[in-house]
C-alpha cells in the first residue's frame, strides 16, 4: 500500500498529493510518469511525475478531477493509501543525459498550460538545480486557475503570467506571450518545451517554429493503459508511429502529428463521460 501523506487541493477540481513511493523516488527523473490504482477494482491512470524527494522517499502527483477514476483517486485523504503507485515509466527529459557543462550554458523556455503546469515543475526545478537560465510561463482562462505560482517563482528565472481574461499577467494566449517576449522584448532561448492541453501544444509548436526554435512536447494526455499494450497513445512522429508511453512521453513538437492525436484524444470522451454518469462516490461508504 502507498500512503499519501499529504493532500491539497490546487482549485476545485485540480488536486495535489505527496505519496509515499521510496524506490520510485529514488529513481525517478523530469519526463517521466508513474500509474495509480487507487484500489484493487481500480482502473490504472498514469500520471506525470510532478515532483519527488529521493530522502523522503516520496513522489508528488497532481491530479485533475475529469472522470470516474480520477475522481476517485481526488476523494483521497491524507493517512489513505492507494493499493498500487508504479515507476518511474517512460523516457526522461532529453537534457538529464547531456554533460553538465553543456546545461550550464543553455537558456530553456517552458509553456505550461493548466494542469500541464506541475509536470513541468520537475523540469524547471532539475535545469535550476544545475546551473540552467529558465524563464516559464504558465498560462490559464483566469487567475483562479493558476497553479504552482510561488513554487515555479523559487525556481526559474523569469516568471511571465498568461490569462485569457486578463485577470492576472499578460491577457491573451501562451503563444501571443511567447512571441511577444522573442520579437518584442529581444529574449533568446535555445530551447522551448511545451506542456499543456493538446491544442495548446500545437499552437505553441507552430509558433516555435515561425521563431526557429526548437520545441519539445509532452504527450502524457494521450496515455491510457501506460505500458504500450493497450495501444491508445500511438501517435505519428516524423512518419513513424510511436507510443506515447514506452517511447516518450516527449518528442519534438516539429514532428508531432497533431491533428491525429486529438483525434484519437477525443475517441474517448463518449466513454469517460459514460463512465462519470454512473460512477458511486467512495466518500462515506466502507473501503
Amino acid at each position: 500500500m502507498y500512503r499519501i501523506v499529504s493532500k491539497e487541493m490546487l482549485t476545485p477540481t485540480i488536486c495535489r498529493m505527496k505519496v509515499e513511493a521510496r524506490r520510485l523516488a529514488s529513481a525517478a527523473l523530469p519526463g517521466q510518469f508513474l500509474i495509480v490504482r487507487a484500489d484493487e477494482q481500480g482502473e490504472r491512470i498514469p500520471l506525470t511525475i510532478s515532483d519527488y524527494d529521493k530522502d523522503a522517499g516520496t513522489v508528488t502527483i497532481v491530479t485533475q478531477k475529469i472522470g470516474a477514476s480520477t475522481s476517485e483517486i481526488c476523494s483521497y485523504d491524507a493517512g489513505e493509501s492507494f493499493a498500487d503507485v508504479v515507476g518511474p515509466l517512460g523516457v526522461p527529459s532529453d537534457f538529464t543525459e547531456m554533460p553538465l557543462e553543456d546545461i550550464k550554458g543553455r537558456r530553456y523556455v517552458f509553456i505550461a498550460g493548466g494542469v500541464g503546469t506541475a509536470p513541468v515543475y520537475p523540469q524547471v526545478k532539475w535545469l535550476h538545480e544545475r546551473g540552467a537560465a529558465v524563464d516559464v510561463i504558465i498560462g490559464a482562462k483566469t487567475k483562479d486557475l493558476i497553479i504552482y505560482k510561488e513554487e515555479m517563482q523559487a525556481v526559474c528565472d523569469n516568471l511571465h503570467i498568461c490569462t485569457d481574461d486578463g485577470s492576472e499577467g499578460f491577457k491573451g494566449l501562451v503563444t501571443a506571450l511567447l512571441e511577444k517576449l522573442v520579437t518584442e522584448d529581444g529574449k533568446k532561448y535555445d530551447q522551448a518545451v511545451a506542456i499543456g492541453p493538446m491544442i495548446m501544444m500545437k499552437f505553441a509548436t507552430l509558433t516555435c517554429k515561425k521563431l526557429e526554435l526548437p520545441v519539445i512536447v509532452s504527450l502524457n494526455t494521450l496515455m491510457v493503459d501506460g505500458t504500450g499494450m493497450c495501444g491508445a497513445c500511438r501517435v505519428t512522429v516524423g512518419g513513424k508511429v510511436r507510443f506515447a508511453c514506452v517511447e516518450g512521453p516527449e518528442f519534438d513538437g516539429y514532428l508531432v502529428d497533431f491533428d491525429e492525436a486529438m483525434r484519437r484524444q477525443r475517441m474517448y470522451n463518449t466513454e469517460e463521460r459514460d463512465a462519470s454518469e454512473h460512477h458511486v462516490c467512495r466518500i462515506g461508504r466502507g473501503r
